[in-house]
């Protein structure tokens, strides 16, 4: 089992990424007491706020937290660590290292992987909307004229947020850390006076009134799970963002503030609604004194803005992997930090997730709309996350599988509880996150087939790289500097070469056919980057490793071929790429018609190799080709 973190951190530096993980991990988690239990009385399941009611809930609650954050994610998900990195891509290239898997298995794991971190593209949408919402409904109990700006200020919020991720997730954490600490503070301060006018409610830490709950409501209890799943949402988010801090300071931030602070405010809404059952229009409103109410509104408004950075932050994360992995097509990444290599921003994906959780604002208008929406999305999420950790447990840190069994039972029946009770919010809004991450699995994995398949066409028509210098002929003209060839099979000529030679008669003093590779590790030491294979008449075979999260850049791949002893600098550089325009046809089989269709389209949009490679623009000579697949 892996025990390390991405941080080798003192005692100070602890102390500040586990405040930074308060602002970006937990703003999720931490403003759900605004609407889940609420949202348990609403409506749709017609439960009266009785006592038993409200302590059976209350149990729930909290029994939902330590189980599901506390115990699956806190401390046994978490060390379902990449090298540091979480989140559905990393753990799927955590899990077959050695590809020694039966094809079918792996198969319809892959497959379960990429469903998971497509349906968290679906909840990062969703979570800055329902968030920022529920907060700015609050403020209409102190100023009723105010309902009519809800959705319009709403709207602003958000467009504020997504206009700042380019500043990146640690300067954002370290700005947003001590706020959110003081939103924790301020949820506990709100629970406890209400906890100490009614300590009777103290007794829903008994289970009793959780099972009681059942007996009593029937199949209407199992559906109210649906809303008692709110408590909980944001854990994916939790993994999905522990590349940007580390495992452990996420558990300092968890066990000392977070957790503590959640349960006091759940506790002080359910002594409040013993009181005073009206309240349960707004009960997280309702706790706060008359003349404090705008300062409450005005910083859980706050804490909503950070909340949906933990998604947002997630949702680049995966992106980036994706690119890596070759699921997604090359697009802009930019490193926000030099100290902290997992903080990222994706602007592409910001704008999308953006006009997204506007556009969900408008259509919905009210946080119970959304709630209805909400949840389905993250419940199968986690159901998939913990199948693929379960297989990591046997597989890589040698569990027995009585013991996988015995704790996968328990787990996989608290999961599949609630996403069955999230079923009956498909028709009510939940079917949009379960439709963007079929949308997003279809790109996934049609770009991944048609790299695949693009391959094979391209080895076809390519000469085998030995065969080329074997028939070579001695009387091409040489010319002084370096040309790199850029390929994804080093086996095979590139046709860039070919091409330059058929036509040009022409080749400089050394080629270099460079492949990039993207291992299943996160970082590759700079020792390991490179490997080189020497050949007669200049030529040199070099395969330049880079880890998942990391960008490729062609002035470092050159850096570590100039430490083996190759001459070359980038300034005598000549880059040599092939530009493949991709014909769909019906001829060959792998992929779909419609599938080619919209492989090509994505390949025709993805970032050019220069931008992408960090390679000197007026260095470049494209060569191109026709392709069909």
């Amino acid at each position: 089992m892996s025990q390390s973190t991405p941080l080798t951190v003192t005692n100070k530096r602890m102390f500040t990424l586990s405040l930074a993980s308060l602002g970006v991990v937990f703003g999720d988690i931490g403003t759900s007491p605004l609407y889940a239990l609420k949202e348990c009385f609403s409506e749709h399941y017609h439960l009266p706020v009785t006592h038993d009611n409200i302590l059976g809930l209350l149990s729930l609650i909290f029994y939902s937290i330590l189980a599901i954050v506390y115990v699956k994610y806190i401390f046994f998900i978490l060390k379902a660590d990449n090298n540091g990195e979480g989140g559905g891509l990393a753990l799927l290239a955590r899990a077959f290292p050695s590809g020694k898997v039966p094809r079918g298995f792996k198969r319809a794991l892959f497959f379960m992987g990429i469903l998971g971190a497509s349906l968290l593209f679906g909840d990062g949408m969703i979570t800055p909307a329902i968030s920022v919402l529920s907060a700015i409904e609050g403020l209409k109990i102190a100023t009723p004229g105010l309902e009519p700006f809800i959705v319009p200020i709403t709207v602003g919020i958000l467009i504020g947020l997504f206009s700042i991720q380019a500043k990146g997730s640690h300067l954002l954490g370290m700005w947003f850390g001590p706020i959110i600490l003081v939103y924790f503070l301020m949820l506990a301060v709100l629970g406890i006076p209400q906890i100490i006018s009614n300590p009777h409610v103290i007794a829903a830490l008994n289970p009793m009134y959780a099972i009681k709950f059942f007996t009593h409501n029937g199949l209407n209890g199992v559906w109210v799970l649906g809303s008692v799943f709110l408590a909980v949402t944001g854990c994916e988010a939790l993994y999905a963002d522990m590349g940007h801090f580390g495992r452990k300071p996420i558990q300092i931030a968890w066990s000392f503030v977070t957790f503590p602070a959640l349960v006091l405010n759940y506790f002080g809404q359910g002594a409040l609604l013993l009181n005073s059952p009206d309240a349960i229009e707004n009960p997280f409103f309702r706790m706060a004194p008359g003349w404090t109410i705008f300062a409450v509104g005005g910083m859980a408004t706050l804490a909503t803005i950070i909340a949906s950075q933990a998604l947002i932050s997630g949702v680049f994360s995966l992106t980036n992997q994706a690119i890596s992995l070759g699921f997604s097509p090359r697009m802009e990444v930019i490193h926000t930090s030099s100290q902290e290599k997992g903080q990222i921003y994706v602007p592409l994906v910001n704008w999308i997730l953006m006009a997204s959780t506007i556009w969900l604002v408008i259509s919905f208008k009210t946080t119970s709309a959304l709630a209805g929406a909400y949840g389905i999305g993250v419940a199968l999420t986690m159901l998939v996350t913990t199948i693929l950790v379960l297989y990591v447990a046997h597989e890589i840190w040698g569990w027995s599988l009585y013991k996988v069994l015995l704790l996968g039972s328990l787990f996989l029946a608290i999961d599949g509880l609630f996403f069955f009770a999230n079923l009956p919010k498909i028709p009510n809004g939940g079917w949009f996150p379960l439709v963007t991450a079929l949308g997003i699995f279809t790109l996934m994995t049609t770009w991944k087939r048609g790299r695949r398949l693009l391959a094979l066409r391209l080895r076809e028509q390519s000469y085998p790289f030995e065969q080329f210098l074997a028939d070579l002929s001695p009387e091409v003209k040489r010319i002084p500097g370096v040309a790199f060839f850029l390929t994804t099979d080093p086996e095979v000529t590139p046709n860039a070469l070919t091409q330059n030679v058929k036509h040009n008669h022409v080749l400089h003093e050394k080629n270099i056919l460079l492949s990039v590779v993207t291992r299943e590790l996160p970082r590759i030491p700079r020792e390991k980057r490179i490997h080189i294979e020497s050949f007669p008449n200049g030529f040199y075979r070099v395969r330049s490793f880079f880890g998942f999260m990391e960008s490729p850049s062609i002035a470092e791949v050159i850096a570590s071929i100039k430490e083996h002893q190759v001459a070359c600098s980038i300034e005598n550089t000549t880059f040599f790429l092939g530009r493949e325009t991709l014909l769909p046809t019906h001829k060959t089989e792998g992929l779909s018609y419609w599938r080619k269709y919209l492989f090509s389209i994505m390949s025709r949009n993805a970032q050019r190799a220069t931008q992408f490679f960090k390679i000197p623009p007026n260095q470049v000579i494209e060569i191109g080709s026709q392709i069909e697949l």
